[in-house]
């Protein structure tokens, strides 16, 4: 492998006998090339101190000195080739003819051929056999170490190899780490050491610095991700919510509170209109306000970037609230002028939309083609509160009442008890309420007057023979609400909502009653009860069971009211 000789080997020429082949050794008379040995039979050509012979075999016994002026006669050697000559194992080597004025540095002129004698301490391993005896190649084979080369082509002794278990003295570190090239890495796997191709291949990078980048932000990003859910973690259990500071920044908005919402539910509103800055804040403030559990649904004017307890505070307070209140018995046409105020809108418009799109805002089937009825929505803007405000729309109002009715007459059980109070519909029995609440003075007086209703509409009523006779009806149907109406004015309009001239019931409701009434319409009193009379024509209502009773009656509100 090592006989190339591309450094100036004299190379044997064809036909020429190997010494090997157990016969002597035949020199062809030619001139030798200067050179250093030949390499391909593994011979040292850097004599020691054995003797030279030429080409006829004569002993060269002249002493030979290298350009550092030694002598190249070893005793060590000198000794041991003696004692080697006496048991016949003279090593002898081809001859090459010196050829004069060639000196590299390595030695000067002819360099003869010599070889060391057999020893232990032998470098390169050589056991010298007798002369002409075949000699073993010891550079043949893939355990043996290359043979020497002259001083001006010497390279640097390899670096020992690494295996990828052997940590080498760099202390374990792995060869991705030292930055081993791809070459090392294949040579470390396959055991062949360093051995690399003379072509003039440019040299591969090394990886060393990508790799240590690669490692330092994997894991500078692993420290930052465990640091930043570490610090959210920390601000969930530990830390205090974000909150803005003071009472706002002056811009006011409008925030509806849903109806049976909670903390969590206002505090997503607050939050999506810019009040609040976090909606656990606004939970922890409520929660620690001794009144924040009870804010009321409705429309509330506030500021943007409120401090969360100064939030809670303006909810409680009824100077914030931008809420439609409806009192109980108000008839439609005074709530339609009080939406239409309350969304800033020409006066009528809300009376209009109610009247061209009543089918479309929610009234139940028991609630529709009635005929006679002047407002098909009456009895349905159900008295409560409700959030109106600029920028509304009427007939989103309007669905907020009536889907408020619907509930509430469910909820009471409207339409399955109509029946059994003589009823023929709960049309009918929302009609009967609105008259209990437009009737009575006092909640003591609702169960009495409804009482008084059926009463009047059952047919075995001798009294008023199924007339009703409420003054109520005809104010209705008069858009007002006297006391005193003549009997001449009565008798003469023949309304349907005037009871006094109509039996039975009017059309329609005449009012919106709330939760009382309904429930005094749904549990009368039994006591027999047909007349009543305000006889302070204010508040108290005094009630009679026959017409002489009636009578006494109608003669005490004359008195207190001068007549």
């Amino acid at each position: 492998m090592y006989g190339d000789g591309g450094w100036g080997a004299q190379q044997a020429h064809a036909g020429q006998q190997s010494p090997y082949d157990g016969r002597p050794q035949q020199y062809p008379e030619q001139q030798a090339q200067q050179g250093y040995g030949d390499w391909s039979d593994g011979q040292s050509s850097y004599g020691g101190g054995q003797p030279q012979y030429d080409q006829y075999g004569h002993q060269n016994s002249e002493p030979h000195y290298d350009q550092y002026g030694q002598q190249q006669y070893d005793q060590q050697y000198g000794q041991q080739q003696h004692g080697q000559q006496q048991h016949g194992q003279q090593q002898y080597a081809p001859q090459a003819q010196p050829q004069q004025g060639y000196d590299d540095g390595w030695g000067g002129g002819a360099q003869p051929q010599a070889h060391y004698p057999a020893d232990p301490s032998d470098p390169y391993g050589q056991q010298a056999g007798g002369y002409g005896a075949e000699q073993p190649d010891f550079y043949g084979t893939p355990e043996a170490y290359p043979p020497p080369e002259p001083p001006t082509r010497r390279r640097a002794e390899p670096e020992p190899q690494r295996t990828d278990w052997d940590p080498g003295p760099d202390e374990g570190e792995h060869a991705f780490f030292a930055g081993a090239d791809d070459d090392v890495a294949d040579a470390g796997r396959d055991g062949r050491g360093e051995r690399r191709s003379r072509g003039g291949g440019k040299p591969k990078k090394r990886r060393n610095g990508c790799a240590c980048l690669v490692v330092c932000l994997v894991l500078g990003g692993g420290v930052a991700g465990v640091g930043y859910f570490g610090y959210q973690f920390y601000q969930d259990r530990f830390g205090s919510a974000p909150d803005y500071a003071g009472g706002g920044n002056g811009e006011q908005v409008t925030v509806t509170i849903p109806k049976g919402a909670g903390g969590s539910t206002i505090g997503q509103e607050l939050k999506r209109q810019g009040v609040v800055k976090s909606v656990d804040a606004f939970i922890a403030a409520q929660q620690s306000n001794p009144r924040g559990k009870s804010i009321q649904d409705g429309v509330y004017t506030l500021q943007k970037e409120m401090s969360a307890e100064s939030a809670v505070e303006l909810l409680l307070s009824p100077k914030s609230r931008s809420n439609l209140i409806i009192a109980e018995g108000k008839r439609n046409a005074a709530v339609y002028e009080l939406i239409d105020k309350r969304l800033g809108v020409k006066a009528g418009t809300t009376a209009d939309v109610a009247k061209s799109d009543y089918k479309s805002l929610g009234l139940p089937d028991w609630a529709l083609n009635h005929k006679g009825v002047k407002d098909p929505l009456e009895g349905f803007l159900y008295p409560s509160s409700y959030s109106a405000a600029k920028g509304q729309k009427p007939e989103d109002v309007l669905k907020q009442m009536v889907a408020r009715a619907n509930e509430q007459y469910e909820k009471i059980g409207l339409e399955g008890k109509a029946e059994g109070l003589g009823l023929k519909s709960p049309w009918e029995l929302l009609t009967a309420a609105s008259l209990v609440q437009a009737e009575g003075k006092t909640h003591d007086d609702f169960r009495k007057m409804a009482e008084v209703i059926y009463n009047r509409l059952k047919e075995s009523n001798t009294e008023t023979n199924q007339k009703l006779q409420f003054d109520s009806t005809f104010n209705y149907l008069m858009g007002q609400s006297k006391i005193h109406i003549s009997e001449s004015e009565i008798n003469s309009n023949m309304d349907p909502y005037n009871t006094y001239t109509n039996r039975g019931l009017p059309p329609g409701p005449i009012g919106n009653p709330g939760d009382e009434a309904l429930q005094a319409a749904l549990d009368p009193t039994q006591d027999g009860w047909i007349y009543f009379v305000a006889t302070d024509g204010v508040d108290k209502t005094e009630f009679a069971k026959t017409h002489d009773e009636f009578l006494k009656l109608k003669d005490k509100f004359d008195a207190s009211s001068g007549d």
